[in-house]
C-alpha cells in the first residue's frame, strides 16, 4: 500500500551442532533382514519337531538320575505314581483296625520327591513370560536343570553317605543333606517335565515312560516298518534312550559314587543346554488356499 513501510520478514538463524551435522554413513547391510541381533536370537522360537537331539538328552538324564537315587532308597526322582499311591496307602494305614502312626523313612523320601518336583514344575511356569518355545528359555531353563543337579550332587558329597542300598535293606538316604540332594533331583525333573510337555512333542514329558508306552502300543502304524513314521520312530527314540540313561548311571555310579555322577549329569545338562542354539528357529508359513487341495473346488 502506497504510505506504508513493509518491513521484511525476520531472518531466524537456525545454529547446527556438530553432531547434528554430521551422519554417520549407513552400512549397505544395515537394512538386511538376515542379520539378526543377539536379542533377536535368542527371543526366537525353535522349531520344536526340529529340536530331536536335546529332547532325546532330556530323556536320557531321566534315566541317569533315576539310576541313582534308586541304587539307594529304592524310589524315583522323575516318576510320581509310585510316590503318590505310597502316601496315598500310607494315610489308609491310619484307617486300620490297628493303626500304623510310624511316618516311615520311605513315605518320608516320597512326600520330599513329590512336593519338590511339584515345586519345580511351577518354577517352569516362568515361561509363560518369554514363551516355552523361544530360545533364551529353553537355554536359562536346562541351565537352571544343571545347577539343581549340582545342589543335589554337592549335597549327597557333604553326606557322606553310601550309594547304595544292600539287598533286603531299607532307604539309606536318611540325613538332612541327603533329603535336600535327593529333593534337588526331584526339583529338576519336574522342570525338565513342564518344559518338555510345553513343546508339544512325541517325547511327551520325558520323565515318564507308562504313557509313552501305551501311546506306542496303539499306534496305527506300528509295524509299517518299511518306511519311517515320525510318531513311532520318537517314542522307540524315547524308550532307548531312557533306558541307556539308566544303565549308563548304574555303571558311572559303581565306579565314582553318587556325587561324582551328578556332578557328570549337570555336565551333560549343560551340554544340552548349549545344544538349545543350534535348534533352527520357527519359519513362519504363509497359508495359500488357492495352493491347498482341501480348498480347490
Amino acid at each position: 500500500m502506497e504510505g506504508r513501510l513493509v518491513l521484511p520478514r525476520p531472518v531466524i538463524e537456525q545454529r547446527r551442532s556438530l553432531s547434528s551435522s554430521y551422519r554417520r554413513p549407513k552400512s549397505p547391510d544395515a537394512n538386511d533382514p538376515t542379520i539378526v541381533t543377539v536379542k533377536g536370537f535368542f527371543l526366537q522360537e525353535i522349531e520344536e519337531q526340529r529340536a530331536v537331539v536335546p529332547l532325546a538328552g532330556y530323556c536320557f538324564m531321566t534315566g541317569f538320575l533315576n539310576a541313582v537315587c534308586f541304587s539307594a532308597i529304592f524310589a524315583w526322582c522323575a516318576s510320581q505314581t509310585g510316590n503318590t499311591i505310597q502316601l496315598s496307602i500310607a494315610i489308609g494305614r491310619l484307617l486300620d483296625k490297628q493303626p500304623d502312626y510310624l511316618y516311615r523313612m520311605s513315605d518320608r523320601l516320597a512326600l520330599t520327591s513329590l512336593l519338590s518336583f511339584i515345586l519345580g514344575g511351577f518354577v517352569g511356569r516362568i515361561g509363560e513370560r518369554v514363551g516355552y518355545s523361544t530360545r533364551i528359555w529353553l537355554v536359562c531353563g536346562t541351565l537352571l536343570q544343571a545347577l539343581l543337579t549340582m545342589g543335589a550332587a554337592i549335597a549327597l558329597w557333604k553326606s557322606h553317605i553310601p550309594w547304595y542300598a544292600a539287598p533286603g535293606s531299607g532307604p539309606i538316604w536318611t540325613s538332612a543333606l541327603a533329603f535336600l540332594g535327593y529333593g534337588f533331583m526331584s526339583a529338576s525333573m519336574g522342570l525338565q517335565g513342564v518344559m518338555a510337555k510345553r513343546l508339544n512333542t512325541q517325547f511327551s514329558t520325558s520323565v515318564v515312560l507308562t504313557s509313552i508306552w501305551c501311546e506306542l502300543i496303539s499306534e496305527p502304524k506300528l509295524f509299517h516298518l518299511r518306511r519311517g513314521i515320525v510318531e513311532r520312530d520318537h517314542k522307540f527314540l524315547t524308550i532307548f534312550c531312557m533306558l541307556l540313561g539308566g544303565f549308563s548311571g548304574r555303571c558311572v555310579l559303581d565306579d565314582v559314587g553318587p556325587a561324582i555322577t551328578l556332578g557328570i549329569a549337570a555336565g551333560l545338562r549343560l551340554v544340552i543346554s548349549g545344544w538349545w542354539l543350534l535348534v533352527p528357529k520357527k519359519i513362519e508359513r504363509k497359508f495359500n488356499g488357492e495352493n491347498d487341495d482341501g480348498f480347490q473346488k
